[in-house]
């Protein structure tokens, strides 16, 4: 089986974040069989034309009701699992790895068997697993397997990571989640999702699926659409600016991350754990020890000038990492970024507004392009840049870093945004190893 797995993934023309392509039955059964996270391999991506193909409205109805016939599956083969387990669901623009994690740390200080999945990384069962590509929440046969190997290991509790994507597309139903956490809800997947509305509708479908609702009180509109939808809801509120069930006033914590956009995952975090009646010390020394995730406000290099990497791929979370940037410049702001192929093109132009507002050097480079043209996408970046910022084009990511490197100076900061966490990159229909820090690391290297 593995040999044909390896086959599969290898020789047909689907992409892991996508998940589906027409294929014969049995190659069907190999993609449900075939693991998403924990492995190395080349990953195979739609063409452009194919594309377009894919957001075909009946091929997307098609692909929901495949999801949906792989869960009823999942759900019968496994035993329904999610009903022996307190499942934790996140979901949001941004900050659900973060939140997610930061509420795993909690559970399992609180001395509850716990696992967890995030675009991060994986922990079920007590074994780590690596998800260092383009995957957050996985295919539904293999949310349900390991929903069953937590119940299996004695684990009580499971947070899960959920995507826009998984929640449209049926890969976690039949979870029964005892509390859904929203972080916030902005511009991004409208490739899929098509409308703002259509997306935030599909975002709230967790709170109204989860028997507790946790909202972000200073997200207006966030919480003026989920209100009517849980009335017959527990809903525990958290913000800084707005009156809230929890705010810093009412439960004071500390923390190390970088930014109030972090503040904020904290108190969704907070929140969280004051919903499952987790001991308040617990929770405070919890989150004043937590360090932080791997390319998020990552900082590589604090002197002669400071390098930090950070996933940073939406317009509102450049705005938020740039504007944490920015206070902790003491000279110039040096931002290294690009867009992603194949996905929400309407973002670029407000990507780049975001970097301008911010920036004193923007240099655009790379990100996935996949089989689109790289220099048009920064074109379509550049287009939302106003005048102020110098502005340079490396379509290769590597040499973009080698001249942020070389053109920084004492007391300047680097911010280097869109892969984060993320160990590849993808050019045409290839995904090569990569990651961020190691190309900083190689970048230094030259200049000694």
């Amino acid at each position: 089986m593995d040999n044909d797995v390896r086959w599969f993934k290898n020789n047909l023309a689907c992409s892991v974040f996508e998940g589906f392509v027409l294929v014969p039955f049995s190659s069907l059964l190999l993609l449900i069989a075939s693991p998403p996270i924990g492995q190395g391999f080349i990953i195979t991506n739609l063409s452009v034309s194919a594309s377009k193909w894919y957001n075909n409205p009946m091929l997307r109805s098609l692909k929901g009701l495949y999801h949906l016939l792989v869960a009823i599956y999942a759900n019968i083969r496994f035993g329904f699992p999610g009903r022996k387990l307190i499942v934790i669901g996140v979901t949001g623009t941004d900050g659900k790895t973060t939140t997610t994690t930061l509420i795993y740390e909690i559970l399992k200080n609180a001395g509850h068997k716990t696992s967890m999945i995030t675009s991060v990384h994986a922990v079920i069962a007590g074994k780590t697993y690596d998800t260092g590509f383009h995957v957050t929440t996985p295919n539904a046969f293999w949310v349900q397997k390991y929903l069953r190997e937590a119940v299996d290991h004695k684990d009580t509790h499971m947070v899960l990571e959920v995507t826009s994507h998984a929640l449209s597309q049926s890969r976690v139903f039949g979870v029964p989640f005892a509390a859904g956490v929203i972080t916030n809800v902005t511009h991004e997947h409208l490739d899929w999702h098509k409308t703002f509305e259509q997306y935030m509708k599909t975002k709230l479908l967790l709170l109204k699926r989860a028997r507790v609702a946790v909202v972000n009180r200073d997200e207006a509109e966030v919480y003026n659409r989920a209100m009517p939808l849980l009335r017959r809801k527990t809903v525990i509120t958290y913000g800084i600016r707005r009156d809230a069930k929890i705010t810093p006033r009412n439960y004071p914590f500390t923390t190390t991350l970088l930014g109030q956009f972090n503040r904020y995952n904290c108190l969704a975090a907070i929140a969280t754990a004051f919903a499952l009646d987790i001991p308040k010390k617990i929770v405070q020394r919890t989150v004043s020890e937590y360090s932080g995730l791997v390319g998020r406000m990552e900082v590589v290099q604090r002197e002669p000038y400071m390098i930090i990497v950070d996933f940073a791929h939406t317009p509102n979370a450049i705005d938020k990492a740039l504007r944490t940037a920015r206070a902790l410049t003491k000279k110039r702001l040096i931002h290294v970024f690009g867009s992603a192929g194949l996905r929400d093109a309407t973002k670029r132009p407000l990507m780049g507004k975001a970097s301008g507002k911010y920036a004193d050097i923007i240099i655009l480079t790379e990100e996935d392009y996949r089989t689109e043209n790289v220099e048009t996408i920064m074109d379509e970046i550049t287009a939302g840049i106003e005048p102020g910022p110098q502005i340079y084009r490396f379509p290769n990511r590597q040499n973009a870093i080698d001249f942020a490197v070389k053109t920084a100076q004492p007391k300047d900061l680097i911010i280097i945004t869109g892969k984060g966490h993320e160990k590849s990159l993808c050019r045409g229909k290839t995904e090569y190893p990569w990651t961020d820090q190691a190309g900083v690391t190689k970048a230094l290297k030259l200049l000694s």
